[in-house]
């Protein structure tokens, strides 16, 4: 990654602002739940309201992060299009003469069969990469390599 705010794609977006709607929905329905000043009766009460308490603190932090980088990105702009970052769309040649295009993400997405996450061993090794580039990386099958063919803004 960079040092300065990276940006989001589309996709990365609408996944983190999802996620902050059901924290919050979440968050509401535990806060609902905790007793506002009143004493908890016994021991297993007190030990229910605290474990509520914990997970709203937990709740908190993670509402933070995402608001967090939900503002990095909108800071950030649009990623470049002259190196791999997060955000970019990524065409790759790999040894066999096949090519691919997959896109740099921060969050895993099921319904984006292209997306690699800039955190796996290939996203790693595409980072800061510009077009020419060859990239080597562990796979489960060992390590291969790939040419960076054209780095793209995202989606």
């Amino acid at each position: 990654m960079t040092a300065g705010p990276e940006p989001l794609s589309d996709a990365a977006r609408a996944a983190l602002d999802r996620e902050l709607s059901d924290l919050r929905t979440e968050r509401a329905a535990v806060a609902a739940t905790l007793g506002g000043g009143e004493e908890p009766g016994d021991r297993a009460d007190q030990a229910d309201e605290l474990q509520r308490a914990t997970e709203l603190e937990k709740l908190d932090a993670r509402i933070g992060e995402v608001e967090g980088r939900l503002r990095e990105g909108a800071a950030a702009g649009a990623p470049s299009t002259g190196t791999v970052g997060v955000g970019s769309t990524v065409r790759l040649r790999f040894g066999d003469g096949t090519e691919s295009t997959v896109h740099i993400g921060e969050l895993a997405d099921a319904d984006d069969p292209a997306l690699v996450t800039a955190d796996s061993p290939l996203g790693r090794a595409l980072l800061g990469r510009a077009a020419g580039e060859d990239v080597a990386y562990a796979t489960p099958l060992g390590r291969t390599t790939a040419v960076v063919v054209s780095v793209g803004g995202g989606s």
